[in-house]
């Protein structure tokens, strides 16, 4: 039943302070329950945290609204999905804010815009814009894990990353080196402790990932990969890459 009410998204800690279940809504949310969906006090909703629980709410007269059970024991709690989806995107011009919401929809824990070579937007970032994009996404596809839109890093700062049981792909349009994605994951046992915890997917911008680049990566263990027998553009290579990703995490774990 709580499935299928209306989502809003609020914080742990604001969560955490409604002690006796009232919890005071902000004007942005207020607004949103009461002019965009039309609902009325005594009105059910769903309140999730973004870090795996939900509670049922009804709409009170007073801004306020009140959880059905109490904050520290949700109607649900969702375990973090595994393995971790990381989706390195660089920022192009038109796009981004699409390739920021059906990254959300599609499952992503963490995007990390980049910024490359080529990159040509930099007076155009804009991260607090994508942080809000993400949360309304998050609400719309049902998701009790919000993820996480880091600030804009420079390539080879995520290049020098040095994470443990990380697997990191390198989507890549031309090369030798290239092994498909769906044929790499295949190969990842689904045995409890065998997949790596993390796995971070690159996409370049527009024009491509320089020589530098592609070399810079492969030196520090990337894996390249192609999405496809075709040249994708920036966003729709994002989108393809990671329903692959999502798709085979959902087949092996079912999250």
């Amino acid at each position: 039943m709580a499935r299928e009410l209306r989502r809003l998204l609020i914080g742990p800690d604001r969560l955490s302070a409604a002690g006796d279940g009232s919890l005071p809504l902000t004007p942005e949310e207020s607004r949103y329950l009461e002019r965009v969906l039309r609902f009325r006090p005594g009105d059910r909703f769903a309140v999730v945290d973004g870090a795996g629980g939900l509670w049922s709410a009804r709409l009170r007269d007073d801004r306020k609204a009140q959880l059905e059970q109490p904050s520290s024991a949700p109607l649900e709690q969702q375990a973090r999905p595994q393995p971790q989806l990381v989706l390195a995107a660089a920022v192009v011009k038109r796009d981004f804010e699409v390739v920021v919401r059906m990254a959300v929809e599609l499952g992503v824990d963490r995007l990390i815009p980049l910024v490359c070579e080529r990159t040509a937007v930099q007076g155009q970032l804009r991260p607090d814009r994508w942080r809000s994009i993400a949360a309304e996404a998050a609400e719309q596809c049902e998701r009790l894990w919000q993820p996480k839109i880091e600030a804009p890093m420079a390539l080879a700062d995520l290049l020098a990353l040095d994470q443990p049981e990380t697997l990191n792909l390198w989507a890549s349009a031309r090369g030798e080196e290239r092994g498909d994605l769906g044929a790499l994951l295949d190969q990842i046992s689904p045995e409890p402790g065998a997949a790596p915890s993390v796995i971070r997917l690159a996409c370049g911008p527009e024009g491509g990932w320089s020589e530098a680049e592609e070399q810079q990566a492969l030196e520090q263990g990337w894996r390249a990969v192609e999405l496809g027998p075709r040249i994708l553009r920036s966003s729709t290579a994002c989108v393809a890459g990671l329903s692959a990703l999502s798709f085979w995490r959902a087949r092996i774990c079912g999250c």
